[in-house]
């Protein structure tokens, strides 16, 4: 289903509130009629009464009971008629109004990954035709090899977020957990990054050795994931930290930024799948809104749970909180 255009979506709009209108003005009109050809039955059938027959009083009585009878069956189902299309309605309108969203949505999906996908490649070829065409130094040649292999890297994320997102969505992807030292794992995400951003500020708390039952492949994407998501939303001269700590048979994992806070009533909101804050033509971060939805599904999938707090002074805390035995 394509996405509707704003004048389009309000016709569509007005002709569905119209017809609903219709319906129930009809059915109104509907128990109107039949309730006047009831009332005018029990006239006639009254009228033929002989006012001198002895049972005159109880065949009469007998007629107006039956227009009674005959009055609650309408009522009875013309209301039951009345709230089963007043129920329709509601659902169709809230089932369109989620996929009008949803397509909208996807639209914006397309169009940010066209350009993640752009950028790096985009990138990627200058360096390497810079690097055939010229003849540079070997510090220049290894900072181009450098800023290719980052945005390489960087192609390989975001492909992998989406084949994860299709697997999820098929119901293809099978899990395989084993027992993995978190701690390492975490670390080696992080001295990753400290390479591909030399610049930025990146900070780690780790304990030793926290073991964790779940599968390498997902929890990296996690753990790079927020980290990504950290560096992307937050000032370059800022600090993004990375915590990791046990307690109370909890493994919790937080990554912490000095960026924007996020407002209280979208921080359920951005881990929906597609969902970003902002106007997609007007944000400065670029995105696909799968990361943190991703970083959710991965959370589940190993009996966590994910949530953001507000980081004091400024900035937002995400925490992944997973259970162990």
């Amino acid at each position: 289903m394509s996405f509707l255009k704003p004048k389009r979506l309000a016709v569509v709009t007005i002709v569905y509130w119209f017809l609903l209108v219709y319906m129930v003005a009809a059915l109104f009109w509907w128990f109107i009629a039949l309730e006047k050809q009831n009332q005018e039955i029990t006239n006639i059938r009254l009228s033929e009464l002989k006012k001198d027959d002895p049972a005159y009083f109880i065949q009469a009585v007998a007629i107006r009971e039956a227009k009674k009878r005959k009055t609650a069956q309408y009522i009875g189902e013309g209301s039951t008629f009345l709230a089963l299309m007043l129920l329709g309605a509601v659902f169709v309108f809230r089932a369109t109004r989620r996929q009008l969203k949803l397509s909208q949505q996807q639209q914006n999906f397309m169009m940010a990954v066209t350009h993640e996908l752009k950028t790096p490649i985009a990138v990627a070829q200058l360096n390497l035709e810079t690097l055939q065409k010229r003849k540079l130094d070997e510090g220049k040649q290894q900072k181009l090899i450098a800023n290719t292999l980052q945005e390489a890297n960087r192609l390989n994320t975001l492909c992998n977020n989406i084949l994860f997102a299709s697997q999820l969505d098929a119901g293809a992807y099978t899990s395989e957990k084993e027992e993995i030292n978190f701690t390492d794992m975490v670390e080696g995400c992080v001295d990753d990054f400290k390479n591909r951003f030399p610049q930025r500020d990146i900070k780690e708390e780790m304990p030793e050795s926290i073991y964790l039952n779940g599968e390498t492949f997902l929890l990296q994407m996690l753990v790079n994931n927020l980290i990504e998501n950290a560096l992307k939303y937050s000032p370059k001269e800022s600090t993004v930290t990375i915590s990791l700590r046990a307690e109370n048979k909890k493994v919790k994992l937080t990554v912490s930024d000095e960026g924007q806070a996020i407002p209280t009533e979208e921080k359920k909101k951005i881990f929906d799948k597609f969902y970003r804050i902002g106007n997609e033509n007007t944000r400065k971060a670029k995105g696909t809104g799968l990361g943190l939805y991703l970083c959710r599904k991965i959370v589940e999938s190993h009996n966590g749970y994910i949530f953001v707090t507000d980081n004091h002074p400024v900035g937002s805390n995400f925490t992944a909180s997973f259970t162990i035995a």
